[in-house]
Formats: structure tokens, sequence, C-alpha cells
């Protein structure tokens, strides 16, 4: 009976951060196609790298919204306090896991999964950074007339 609790709070909180990230990342698609749109040929290095600050500062804001979403579950059912909760939560998303806070023996299983999702979640984030990375290189080879070349 234990173990259905458990899946069952994994499956949901896994659901909802899920569906968190993929809600973010549709809304920055869409604001980043104002900024990256045809007719603006050029966006210039400030322009560019305000544009990385402000996504990446996005994705820190999502981030911390999908721990607090655990945080809230762990807050409920196994610790007495938010900063306990949100300690363990930020840890465990991060993947740094220190070990000093744990949770209840009932609750132990989600730590492990919240790290997966973490890293997954992270992984979303940065291949979508990758991606207006080199979206902004192509667009400056374009208005360069040069190929863009592979330097690997």
């Amino acid at each position: 009976m234990i173990f259905v609790r458990q899946a069952g709070a994994a499956v949901v909180l896994v659901t909802l951060t899920l569906s968190l990230q993929c809600a973010g990342i549709a809304a920055l698609i869409s604001w980043a196609r104002t900024g990256l749109a045809p007719d603006v040929h050029r966006l210039g290095p400030i322009r560019s790298a305000l544009l990385m600050v402000r996504l990446t500062t996005a994705f820190i804001g999502l981030h911390v919204i999908e721990i607090l979403l655990w945080a809230g579950f762990y807050r409920r059912l196994c610790f007495p306090l938010w900063e306990s909760a949100f300690y363990f939560s930020a840890a465990s998303y991060a993947t740094v896991g220190y070990g000093d806070v744990v949770l209840p023996q009932m609750w132990r299983a989600l730590g492990p999964v919240e790290s997966i999702i973490g890293v997954l979640m992270c992984g979303l984030s940065a291949s979508f950074l990758f991606a207006i990375v080199t979206r902004l290189l192509e667009r400056e080879a374009r208005v360069r007339n040069t190929p863009v070349t592979d330097t690997a």
C-alpha cells in the first residue's frame, strides 16, 4: 500500500512538473519569436546577450516554481517547515543531495524521482537555449552572407 501511495504521488508530481516545463517553454517560444522575427535582420551582440539573459532568467524562475511544487508536497506531508521542504527539494532537483535533510521513510523514494525529473527539465532548458544560440549564429551568418562553419 505504501508503494502505491508513493507511486501515485510521484506520477502526479512528475506530470505537474512536466506540464509546467512544457507550458513555460511554449510561452518562451512564443515570446522569443518576436525577438527572432525574420524582419529583424540583426540583433547585434548586446541585444543578443540581453535576449539570452532574459531567457535564462525565465528558465531559472520556471525551475524555482517547479522546485516549489515539490517543496509544497514535502511541506504538507514530510517536513514541519518550508525552509526544510524547499532546501530538500532544491537539493534533490539539482541532484546535489547533501543528505543532511532526509525524507521520512514512507516518502523516501520521491527524492530520486525528483532528481531524475530535475535533470530532465534542466536538459530541456539547456537544449532550448542551445537552439536559440544556434538560431542567432545562423542569423548573423545570413546577414553577413558567410556560412556557419563547424569549429569542432
